[in-house]
């Protein structure tokens, strides 16, 4: 199988791609210009440059692949130019969809977001049913992606085999950029963290979602929606499970949303506006904190075969990678 990946240089491309790989797949990888290569490292596979937001310089590469597996996306929480973003996630998504259609491509996988759900400020469980619209998304990263989504989704319904993958918040090694994630993974092991907002996230195995990626393939019924999530936690119960793992203090102090708001609004328009540098704490970031990301993997479970995992050994392998690769100090219990 030739598979055409995007997205491989980044956290879950790079993952993805690596499951191709171990099945014997011949990969041809999607890189920007000024894309890292060091994710790709050690990995066989043939590199195609280019551009989602110019996908027609992509069809020769696409021409003769089995499986297109696009995991790209812009994934900002603060972009000074929101276009650039809609013309990414949902032009590019909607265009590279017809060039893989035109040049015969039978199997596609879409890697969406678990931001597309509708998530509520009770602590919910939602799944790939919960109603929701394009109003309940907050923030370009969000609303960009559910149009995304769409797209793929229409795609589905006029024939197109496409099947629709949602992450939640992947956790593990590998995570070069960092994602956003990440960084409160960093801002922890920094010692960065005082304190924390009410908010609850879904952390899942990135390695799991990547296998999902393969499975899906054939697994997969086209146009559907399927959640890959792990275990649902307050901010709190992960930083306190970060601090299990290195010794390190949780933080104690827990910030309204009006105080945290406040600091973003400042941060954004001095640091992200005025000094022209990506701001630490976001508006949208805020208002979105105020809804807890829960959400429920039924459905992938009983189609797919996915495996809802304990989040430990997945948490302690980013924080490992972290420490190692300079992101952070060692801490006692951690490798010398």
């Amino acid at each position: 199988m030739r598979a055409f990946i995007t997205g491989a240089t980044g956290f879950v491309g790079s993952h993805v791609a690596r499951h191709y790989a171990a099945q014997g797949a011949t990969l041809r990888l999607l890189t920007r210009r000024t894309s890292s290569l060091d994710a790709l490292s050690g990995l066989d596979a043939e590199t195609v440059q280019g551009d989602l937001r110019q996908p027609e310089v992509l069809r020769s590469a696409l021409t003769g692949c089995d499986a297109l597996v696009h995991v790209a996306a812009d994934y900002r929480l603060w972009v000074r130019d929101p276009n650039e973003m809609y013309a990414a996630n949902v032009e590019g998504t909607r265009e590279l969809l017809r060039i893989a259609r035109e040049v015969g491509i039978p199997r596609v996988v879409y890697t969406s977001s678990v931001a597309t759900m509708g998530f509520k400020t009770d602590g919910t469980v939602v799944n790939e049913d919960t109603p929701v619209s394009l109003a309940d998304m907050i923030g370009h990263y969000k609303r960009s992606k559910f149009l995304g989504e769409q797209e793929a989704i229409k795609a589905a319904r006029d024939g197109q085999h496409v099947m629709i993958l949602n992450p939640t918040t992947p956790i593990g090694p590998g995570d070069r950029k960092p994602t956003p994630t990440g960084r409160i993974v960093v801002d922890f092991l920094n010692k960065k963290f005082p304190a924390y907002v009410d908010t609850g996230l879904n952390l899942v195995d990135v390695d799991e979602v990547a296998r999902m990626h393969l499975v899906a393939l054939d697994r997969g019924r086209p146009g559907e929606r399927y959640v890959l999530g792990g275990e649902n936690l307050t901010l709190k119960q992960i930083l306190d499970r970060m601090s299990a793992i290195t010794g390190l203090p949780s933080p104690t102090k827990k910030v309204p949303h009006s105080v945290a708001m406040a600091f973003a609004f400042f941060d954004e328009n001095i640091t992200g506006r005025l000094l022209k540098k990506e701001p630490r704490a976001t508006v949208e970031a805020v208002r979105m904190g105020k809804k807890m990301m829960f959400a429920s993997s039924a459905r992938a479970e009983h189609e797919l075969g996915f495996k809802v995992v304990p989040i430990y050994h997945a948490l302690r392998s980013a924080i490992d990678w972290f420490v190692d690769n300079g992101y952070a100090p060692h801490f006692e219990g951690s490798k010398p």
